[in-house]
């Protein structure tokens, strides 16, 4: 903002003309970070639920032992590398949508989905060590582990979960796109309004 002397008349003080300043434009970055966090939540309890629901049914873990497997679960690569990894994803494209239509959410829910993916089968490397094998059986796990349930079940909740919370975030961005236009209408019908005299 800035004020512009007119003029000065005998011993009185300057008056100024203030001129307006064009509203800065809000964005809806943060509440697809904030969002995201809550999405990421949800992914890593349901993805949770995937994982002890398999090792039941294959045998792996009894149903009275459930607890305790659980609890284990939550300290492992196997879970929380597929959540970051989906976090990242879903927030990137939120900061690249920004206050977009939900129909890009659901477009470009499925690179969010490819994302959760690899992030299993990073989190399969890590649960390996990676770090203490050989690169040929890196390689190996990383095939088997290409389509197996959970790698299946990581692509669709980070698909479906990005869907849904993306859903949220561009309802927020509409409201945010609203405020921005009335923001900019009052900008407008300010200028309209002429130069206002302040004295200082």
């Amino acid at each position: 903002m800035t004020d512009e002397p007119t003029r000065v008349v005998g011993g009185a003080q300057p008056i100024f003309v203030q001129a307006p300043e064009a509203p800065r434009p809000r964005n809806n970055r943060g509440a697809a970070g904030a969002i995201g966090l809550l999405a990421a939540l949800v992914f890593a309890a349901l993805y949770l639920a995937a994982t002890l629901g398999l090792a039941l049914l294959t045998g792996r873990v009894a149903s009275a032992d459930l607890g305790q497997a659980a609890l284990s679960a939550l300290t492992t690569w196997g879970l929380w590398v597929p959540t970051v990894a989906f976090y990242l994803g879903f927030w990137f494209l939120g900061a690249l949508i920004n206050r977009g239509r939900w129909g890009h959410w659901v477009v470009w829910g499925l690179v969010v989905g490819v994302v959760a993916w690899a992030g299993h089968l990073l989190g399969v490397l890590f649960a390996a060590p990676f770090w203490m094998i050989t690169a040929r059986e890196s390689f190996d796990l990383l095939q088997n582990n290409v389509l197996a349930p959970l790698a299946i079940v990581a692509f669709v909740l980070g698909r479906e979960l990005t869907i849904w919370f993306g859903s949220w975030v561009s309802a927020r961005g509409r409201r945010v796109s609203e405020i921005n236009a009335e923001a900019q209408r009052e900008y407008e019908r300010t200028l309209e309004a002429g130069p206002q005299l302040s004295q200082r």
